[in-house]
């Protein structure tokens, strides 16, 4: 699938034409630059690599510089590959937010916020002791009762529990582009995307 990689500015809303308030996500949507050609000939199979937002030149080393100056371009912060463009692309080209169209439909995934060690009720959604849940006495947030009887006398891989929660990668599919600014490399999308603000995404049609 084409696409392109972005950065999450934050949220806002839009009306649409009834008057009904839309909750947004803006994303800075390229210019990414083609730092790699893949080819059926050379590497089994067609794919650009794009790279995105400049990275400082400490930053890098030789191998990354060497890399990027084939395409003529200075040494990039995030390098993602993409399939199933249409096109003929070649090193250095640019491909734009114009890449996408007001109405279609995207992907978009991107790394969760993180947000640390937590509990059975906000990870996994457990009612508590409300719903008087069994093994649970007068502890609300309790995960209650967790091991089985004296066979098997283990407890089973998978077992929801507390734990470290976030910070994965997350794709939420099918939101709908709802306005594309060319001068301002901006694409609106409807509803929410992973991620804190100026995380990098990658949107995918």
């Amino acid at each position: 699938m084409s696409g392109l990689i972005g950065r999450k500015v934050g949220m806002t809303s839009l009306f649409d034409e009834n008057g009904k308030n839309i909750p947004c996500t803006v994303i800075e949507a390229g210019p990414c630059v083609v730092t790699q050609v893949r080819t059926e000939e050379v590497d089994g199979y067609n794919a650009l690599q794009l790279g995105f937002d400049d990275k400082k030149a400490k930053s890098s080393n030789k191998a990354l510089d060497g890399h990027f100056a084939k395409a003529g371009t200075t040494a990039k912060k995030r390098v993602v590959e993409f399939q199933g463009f249409d096109g003929d692309y070649k090193l250095g080209d640019s491909v734009t937010v114009e890449l996408f169209a007001e109405g279609e439909f995207v992907d978009v995934s991107g790394v969760s916020k993180g947000k640390g060690f937590q509990g059975v009720v906000k990870r996994h959604g457990f009612g508590g002791v409300g719903q008087a849940t069994h093994g649970q006495h007068n502890r609300l947030r309790a995960p209650g009762s967790i091991g089985a009887a004296s066979y098997p006398a283990r407890v089973f891989k998978g077992m929801r529990m507390a734990g470290r929660m976030g910070g994965e990668k997350v794709k939420v599919q099918n939101l709908r582009v709802l306005k594309v600014v060319p001068e301002k490399n901006l694409l609106v999308v409807k509803g929410a995307i992973p991620g804190h603000k100026n995380t990098y995404v990658t949107i995918e049609k």
